[in-house]
C-alpha cells in the first residue's frame, strides 16, 4: 500500500472532521466568540493568563503529544495497520477530539474549573472527591515516570554523545522560554518577530546540543534536577516559563511532522506490514488492547487534564476553543498516522516481529530512510535521526512540567472546601508552594521506589480518566439544555474498554501469583491498586448514568 496515499487520505478525513463535525460540535454546545473568559475575568498573572491563540495551541500541543502518539501506533501495530488507522480516525474525530474540545469548553464556562470541580458543581461532591483522588494518583505515577524518562536521556553513556546534548539544548530551551515570554508580555514585541528570533536560538539551542553534549552527571543527579525544574515550573507565572517554553517547543514538533511528512512524500514509502494480523496475537486481544495502547494518536484521558487544568485559564477568545481543543488533537492524529506509516514500512516480509524496537528509535530510523532514499545521503539522514531522536526526548519534559503543575492544581482542588472559610490545615494545603513539595516530593518517593511494578496499569488507567470527563460534559450540556447525545457511546465505549483491561490484568497477575516465583511484588501491587480504582470508576459510572438518565439532576 502506498504510503503516500494513506497519509493523504487520512489528513483529507481529519479535515473533514475538523470543518464538519467540530463545526457542528461548536454550534450545538454554543460556543460564543463574543463571550469573556476567564482568563480574562480571574486573571491572576500566574495561572490565569490571556495567551494569542497559536502561543496557546503550541503549549497545548506540546503539552498533550509528548512521546504518546508515536510510541502508541508503533506498539498496536502487531495487529496489523487496518485497525489502527481506523481507530485513529475514527476514535480520534468523534471521541478524542470531542473529549479534549468540550473538557475545554465546559472548563472556560465555569471560571476555568478542572473537570473535578465541573463534577462538584453540576453532579455532586463525592463524585469530585472520588475523580479528584483518581487523577492525583494517575499524575503522580506520571509524574514519577516521566521524571524517570527524562533523567535517563540526559544521563551521558559511554561512547554516545545523543544523551548529553538532549541535556545541553534542554537546558538552553529554559533561558530562551524566559526571554521570549519577557519580551513579549512586559516589553510588548510582536508576536511574530518573537516567534522567527525564538525558532533561529531554538535552532541554535538544538546545534548547541549536538556540538557540545553535557556529559556530566549520574541519573540520581538529572532526576533532581528536573524535579527542581519542575518545582519551579509548577509555581512560577505561566507567561514567564510554561507557555513560552511549551510554544517555542512546539516548533520542534512542528519540524518533525514537516520533515516525516517530506520525507513520505518525498520517497511514497510502501506500507508492507500485514493489514490485519487478527482477533488475537499472542497473548494481546484487538479489543482491549488496540484501544489502550493507542491512547494519545486516537482518545487519551489525560488531554482532557490539561484542556481544563492550564489551557483554560489562557483561552482569551471562546471561538478558538474549536482550533486548540479538537484542532490540537487531530494535529496528534496526524503524527500517529505517520508513527505507523514508519513501523508499516520498515519490514521487508510484512512480520511486525521484524521491526519490534523502540519506538522513537522505529520513528527516528524510518524517517531517516526516507531521507536516504530521496538521495539527500547518510549525512542528512545522520542529522535527522539525532534531531528526531532530541524532539522525541523534549517532549516528555514538556509534559511533565505541565503535569506538575496539574498536580498542583489537583492537590490543591482536593482540599478547598464546598462552601464557606478554609481552616488554617486548609489555607496550608492549598498555598502553591505546600501543595508543590508535597506532590513533587511523592512522586520522587514512587520514582525511587520503583514506579516501573505499576507503569503497565498506567495504559487503562489514562483511558480510565475519558469516561468521567466525557461524563461531566454530558452532565453540564443536559443542565444547559444542550445537545449531550455526542457523548454517552464513546463514554460507555471507553469505561468498556479500560475496565475490560483492568480485569484482564488482575486475571493475568493473579496467575502469576498463583504460579509463585521469586519475583511477586509487582503483580501483587498491581493487584492490590486495580480493585479499587475498578470499584471507584464503577462508582463514578453510577452518579454518571443517574444524572444522565435518571428523573432528577440535582446535587445531593
Amino acid at each position: 500500500m502506498s504510503g503516500i496515499a494513506i497519509l493523504v487520505v487520512s489528513i483529507v478525513v481529519l479535515a473533514l472532521g475538523y470543518v464538519f463535525y467540530g463545526g457542528w460540535l461548536a454550534k450545538q454546545w454554543g460556543v460564543d466568540p463574543s463571550r469573556k473568559t476567564p482568563a480574562y475575568e480571574m486573571e491572576d498573572g500566574v495561572d490565569y493568563v490571556p495567551a494569542k491563540a497559536p502561543v496557546l495551541l503550541g503549549h497545548h500541543f506540546a503539552s498533550i503529544a509528548g512521546a504518546g502518539p508515536i510510541n502508541g501506533p508503533i506498539q498496536a501495530a502487531l495487529f496489523g495497520w487496518v485497525p489502527v488507522l481506523l481507530w485513529i480516525l475514527i476514535g480520534g474525530i468523534f471521541i478524542g477530539a470531542v473529549q479534549d474540545f468540550s473538557a475545554l469548553f465546559v472548563s472556560v464556562r465555569n471560571k476555568g474549573m478542572s473537570i473535578g470541580e465541573v463534577m462538584e458543581v453540576h453532579l455532586n461532591h463525592k463524585s469530585k472527591v472520588m475523580f479528584s483522588v483518581f487523577t492525583w494518583l494517575v499524575m503522580l505515577l506520571v509524574d514519577a515516570a516521566f521524571a524517570d524518562i527524562v533523567a535517563k536521556t540526559f544521563y551521558y553513556v559511554e561512547g554516545s554523545t545523543n544523551n548529553g546534548s538532549v541535556a545541553t539544548a534542554s537546558l538552553l530551551f529554559i533561558p530562551l522560554a524566559i526571554a521570549f515570554g519577557f519580551l513579549v508580555y512586559r516589553r510588548g514585541v510582536p508576536l511574530g518577530i518573537s516567534t522567527v528570533v525564538g525558532v533561529a536560538l531554538l535552532c541554535g539551542c538544538v546545534a548547541a546540543g549536538l556540538a557540545f553534549p553535557l556529559n556530566y552527571g549520574s541519573v540520581n543527579f538529572w532526576r533532581v534536577v528536573v524535579f527542581v525544574y519542575c518545582g519551579i515550573a509548577s509555581v512560577t507565572p505561566v507567561w514567564i516559563l510554561l507557555q513560552p517554553r511549551d510554544y517555542l517547543n512546539s516548533f520542534l514538533l512542528y519540524f518533525m511532522i514537516a520533515a516525516a511528512v517530506i520525507g513520505i512524500l518525498g520517497s511514497n514509502p510502501t506500507v508492507i506490514l500485514t493489514p490485519f494480523s487478527g482477533f488475537t496475537v499472542g497473548n494481546s486481544m484487538l479489543f482491549p488492547t488496540l484501544f489502550i495502547t493507542v491512547a494519545c494518536g486516537a482518545v487519551s484521558g489525560f488531554h482532557s487534564l490539561i484542556a481544563s487544568g492550564t489551557t483554560s485559564k489562557q483561552l482569551s477568545n471562546e471561538g478558538d476553543a474549536k482550533m486548540i481543543g479538537y484542532g490540537g488533537m487531530l494535529i496528534e492524529c496526524v503524527l500517529a498516522v505517520i508513527a505507523l506509516l514508519c513501523v508499516g514500512s520498515l519490514t521487508t516480509d510484512g512480520n511486525y516481529t521484524e521491526v519490534a524496537a523502540a519506538p522513537a528509535t522505529v520513528f527516528a530510523t524510518a524517517i531517516a530512510g526516507f531521507f536516504t532514499k530521496m538521495g539527500l545521503g547518510e549525512k542528512a539522514a545522520s542529522i535527522a535521526f539525532t534531531v528526531i531522536s532530541l524532539a522525541v526526548s523534549a517532549f516528555c519534559l514538556t509534559s511533565l512540567d505541565t503535569c506538575c503543575r496539574l498536580g498542583r492544581f489537583t492537590f490543591q482542588e482536593f482540599f478547598t472546601p464546598e462552601e464557606g472559610e478554609k481552616t488554617s490545615m486548609q489555607k496550608t494545603l492549598t498555598n502553591k508552594y505546600v501543595a508543590t513539595v508535597i506532590n513533587l516530593g511523592m512522586a520522587a518517593l514512587l520514582c525511587g521506589a520503583g514506579y516501573a511494578k505499576i507503569w503497565p496499569l498506567f495504559g487503562a488507567c489514562n483511558q480510565l480518566v475519558s469516561v468521567p470527563a466525557l461524563m461531566a460534559a454530558a452532565v453540564f450540556m443536559k443542565r444547559m439544555s444542550r445537545n449531550h447525545k455526542m457523548f454517552i457511546v464513546p463514554m460507555f465505549f471507553m469505561a468498556a474498554a479500560s475496565l475490560f483491561q483492568l480485569v484482564l490484568s488482575f486475571r493475568n497477575n493473579v496467575a502469576t501469583i498463583m504460579a509463585g516465583g521469586a519475583s511477586l511484588a509487582a503483580p501483587i501491587m498491581q493487584c492490590i491498586i486495580i480493585v479499587p480504582v475498578f470499584v471507584l470508576a464503577i462508582a463514578l459510572l453510577w452518579e454518571g448514568c443517574k444524572a444522565l438518565f435518571g428523573k432528577e439532576t440535582a446535587k445531593n
